[in-house]
């Protein structure tokens, strides 16, 4: 179990790196490349979850909340994609709070496998992220461009929690 989560950790951090240049690099508005990036952001987490949970044994039944919620955030994120980016930051911010919430339980119930302190803090600045997503939604020039520096912290916690994996597991 271990190496398979390691190696998911390793590929969500480098996903992430991926696609937060890109959307670094498209986000100035809503065209088919950013809105392609939005919705293809929470798709990698059903992937991600979906693959986690064919491959381990702790903490699996939130993974099902976590796929249903990736699915939802991916046909939301399409649909507000038509509505302007503050429909956009306020679907995100709703996922970020709810996946936060999931990825929080799963690694406070993996605590005994070791290295899930960057999960848990990812989990719990997610929800936090969340918010503010929300409150930018209602602001003045709301953009696309802070959740490229979101999905980069997440990342940056994935790497962590897989090299925290290898120590543990040697």
């Amino acid at each position: 179990m271990l190496p398979a989560l390691r190696k998911l950790y390793y590929a969500r951090f480098g996903f992430a790196v991926i696609w937060a240049i890109l959307l670094t690099v498209t986000a100035s508005s809503l065209n088919p490349a950013s809105v392609t990036l939005l919705v293809l952001y929470p798709l990698v987490d059903l992937a991600a979850a979906v693959t986690d949970f064919r491959t381990s044994t702790a903490g699996r039944k939130p993974l099902y909340l976590n796929m249903a919620l990736s699915l939802l955030a991916a046909i939301a994120l399409a649909f507000a994609a038509t509505s302007g980016i503050p429909a956009v930051l306020r679907i995100w911010g709703t996922w970020a709070i709810t996946a936060g919430l999931v990825q929080l339980t799963v690694a406070i119930l993996r605590y005994r496998l070791g290295a899930q302190w960057p999960m848990i803090l990812s989990g719990a600045l997610s929800t936090l992220a969340g918010t503010s997503f929300i409150l930018m939604a209602a602001g003045n020039n709301p953009s696309l461009k802070p959740l490229a520096g979101y999905a980069l912290l997440g990342g940056i916690f994935f790497l962590l929690s897989a090299l925290r994996l290898r120590k543990t597991s040697d």
